[in-house]
């Protein structure tokens, strides 16, 4: 546009030259001299005569003209050869980026990413926001676009080094495993003992008989479904740590973690139920922790107990009783009536005595976590053993991914102690987190120290999760990349136009829900929000979850699990994932309780476990639809066939004789020929002998016609049904 203002410009400047020679031929000032023919450069579009004084003015203004001429073309050439700034054309990419960095980068939302992904080997269904692009896809997306790309510098990440807190070399020592330590420092302690057993056959009963309690009156169900630890103090002076576990099959886990910190176990059987399957799985813990046994034998003192039929059950499963020639002693109990629970005792005691159980109670300390829960006041709190050292107030702990200042410490009784040395059973106050049962506990020198582990352990864990991540994404990729290979090959026939029409179709649903409004079309889903009172609680419970296997049914999404009682944003949450609410042995007070009705969140409270998964199937089996189920009300024979006009038409009639039940002309009816169903329908008339009737009873005969010009058989059978809608129930089994 600036080349054709210049030439513009020029012609202009050569009118004027023009003008100037015709006035001075009018005025005849200017004569005699020679004139010149000039050629205009611009465009030819005839010749001048020009003066040769003009001529020397014309040409000043021309040398002007030129020259702006020539710094104009000079700085179009500039401009052409100008590059266009990086911020809209190239986008930096890199290495495992997710789509939402992708968007971010070339300026656009996420929904332009899948769009550009459509027809890509890519399932759209398994891409989030935060799911990382393989490095061909993100620079396919971007030619899409009509962008071009740069790698992004690559920085080295130096190796970070590992300030994980760990223990000294370890050897074995009794059933536990620690380091080596001067003999002369090693002092006696009291034996671990964990009680296991099928469920309801005595074992927190025979504990409360031992510590004169009543913690079996106390449980919910009257079932123990919390791991408990105990100090219980002999008539002879001895110690002994009681671990009281699950009996309920929900509870492998916790009945495991008791065994691996335990010295010596309980087998507790009932004299009159024999040996059941926790029965069998507690005595596979024992083995696998590599520790002793002695039988309790208990209720001996019902009328159908029969101890010696136990202990031959026992044979098949590589107990065996002293009497039979093995190591185990057997004690025939009755925990009700505290009948031999001294005996007991005193065999648990002597065998620790054989077993030399002693630790070192100097040093820094290290234990395990038993139980961990949250407490209102006190924060989160949790039940260790401690198997090295002496913990006290002040002391610096790391377990799992949280650390503690120890604030207080208490007994199993809620009462404060200043200090527990191994072997001794303590809750801990001062945890920044709730860290898991089972978790390691180790103490450092110092809060910083206590950071710096917890910071490498959430790193570490970072990393492993990253790493499975993508060998999970890599594996999807090639999937798909395979289905979508299979797909081009199906469509290799076909020109590139017609491709483009058959995909099209095919993904014109996917393209008209972007994934922000899929979630609407999905499946039916039963999203929950699990709060339990303590960590095993919740392990339990997760784990039953993990065995669902009916998503073809309905999907069930864990959005949250958690300690503590039901809050407000508990809820919140619950509302945004149209949830419910599952509470273990927790509370919601009469605010939230009105919350929850307000907003229609269903809170399903339980202190049973059994109780609570029933609860669960009853709401998964509410979420399915109905089916229609056929009751049958009566059967019939066509024993003759004809056809009666009505009209111009002629209708098939079957004369018939009921022989079950009755016919109902208000129900639904169906032909069977040959034990194939040919027709379903209605009847468009009933009649018996000559007059139009509602039902025929069994014996009596009919002339009936379809609603369907359909011819009879003779042979053929009537039947009269009823549809009813029945409400499905999951087909789950949770294993107990």
């Amino acid at each position: 546009m600036n080349r054709g203002l210049l030439l513009r410009f020029e012609n202009l400047v050569q009118l004027r030259g023009a003008c100037w020679q015709l006035r001075a031929l009018s005025s005849r000032k200017v004569c005699g001299a020679p004139w010149k023919r000039l050629q205009l450069s611009a465009h030819p579009v005839g010749s001048l005569l020009v003066h040769p004084q003009l001529q020397q003015k014309d040409r000043s203004v021309s040398a002007a003209l030129s020259q702006c001429r020539h710094l104009a073309t000079k700085e179009e050439t500039k401009k052409k050869k100008k590059k266009i700034p990086l911020t809209r054309g190239e986008v930096e990419i890199r290495q495992k980026m997710t789509v939402e960095e992708l968007a971010q980068a070339m300026g656009k939302d996420v929904d332009h990413i899948y769009e550009a992904l459509l027809y890509s080997d890519i399932n759209l269904d398994s891409i989030e926001p935060d799911s990382i692009l393989h490095e061909d896809h993100v620079k396919m997306i971007l030619q899409k676009s009509g962008m071009k790309y740069k790698s992004a510098k690559v920085k080295e990440e130096k190796e970070r080094k590992n300030t994980d807190a760990v223990k000294r070399q370890v050897v074995s020592c009794s059933f536990w495993l620690l380091p080596p330590a001067d003999p002369a420092v090693l002092t006696p302690r009291p034996p671990v003992v964990t009680i296991l057993g099928h469920v309801d056959h005595g074992k927190t009963t025979l504990l409360d008989s031992l510590r004169k309690t009543q913690v079996a009156s106390m449980e919910a169900g009257g079932i123990t479904q919390h791991i408990g630890a105990f100090l219980v103090h002999m008539p002879s002076g001895e110690k002994i740590t009681f671990l009281d576990t699950p009996g309920h099959a929900a509870f492998s886990a916790m009945r495991a973690r008791g065994t691996n910190v335990t010295d010596i176990v309980i087998l507790v059987v009932a004299a009159e139920d024999g040996v059941m399957q926790q029965t069998i799985e507690s005595i596979q813990h024992a083995k696998n922790a590599g520790v002793p046994l002695i039988l309790a034998i208990n209720k001996c003192d019902k009328p159908e107990a029969d101890p010696e039929r136990v202990k031959k059950e026992l044979l098949a499963h590589d107990v065996v009783c002293e009497e039979f020639g093995g190591d185990v002693q057997a004690v025939n109990i009755s925990a009700l009536k505290g009948e031999n629970l001294m005996v007991l005792a005193e065999a648990t005691v002597a065998l620790a005595e054989i077993l030399e159980l002693k630790a070192d109670a100097t040093g820094l300390v290290e234990g395990t976590v038993i139980e961990s829960r949250k407490d209102k006041g006190k924060g989160p709190l949790t039940t260790a053993i401690i198997q090295r050292g002496t913990l006290r107030k002040g002391c610096v702990l790391v377990a799992g991914k949280t650390w503690a200042k120890v604030r207080f410490l208490f007994d199993e009784n809620g009462k404060a102690v200043d200090a527990a040395s191994p072997g001794i059973p303590v809750e801990i106050m001062g945890w920044k987190e709730s860290p898991s049962a089972g978790d390691e506990i180790l103490e450092v020198e110092s809060e910083q120290r206590a950071q710096e582990v917890v910071a490498w352990r959430s790193y570490a864990e970072q990393q492993e999760k990253m790493q499975k991540d993508l060998e999970v994404i890599e594996a999807k990729q090639k999937e798909h990349r395979l289905e979508y290979e299979k797909k081009q090959q199906k469509l290799a026939h076909l020109t590139w136009r017609q491709r483009k029409a058959v995909l099209y179709k095919a993904n014109k649903h996917v393209m008209f829900s972007r994934p922000k409004e899929r979630t609407e079309m999905e499946e039916n889903t039963l999203s929950l929000i699990v709060k339990g009172d303590v960590d095993g609680s919740l392990e339990a419970i997760l784990s039953i979850l993990d065995s669902y296997d009916c998503e073809e049914e309905c999907k069930l999404d864990i959005v949250y699990f958690g300690m503590g009682d039901i809050t407000e944003n508990d809820i919140n949450l619950a509302e945004a994932f149209n949830g419910v609410i599952l509470g273990f042995s927790v509370k919601a007070n009469e605010s939230i309780k009105k919350l929850a009705d307000k907003k229609g969140i269903k809170i399903k409270l339980h202190n049973v476990i059994y109780k609570l998964i029933e609860d669960l199937k009853d709401e998964l089996s509410s979420r399915l639809p109905p089916t229609v189920v056929e009751t049958t009300i009566g059967e019939a024979s066509v024993l003759d066939t004809f056809s009666v006009t009505v009209g111009k038409n002629k209708i098939p009639v079957a004369g018939c004789r009921v022989h079950k039940g009755l016919l109902d002309r208000r129900m639904k009816f169906k032909l069977i020929r040959n034990r194939d169903v040919i027709w379903k329908g209605c009847l468009s008339s009933l009649k018996h002998h000559k007059d139009d009737v509602q039902v025929i009873k069994t014996g009596m005969d009919c002339g009936l016609s379809l609603d369907k010009n359909l011819e009879f058989s003779i042979g053929d059978e009537i039947i009269c049904y009823e549809e009813k809608e029945v409400q499905q129930t999951t087909s789950w089994d949770p294993g107990f």
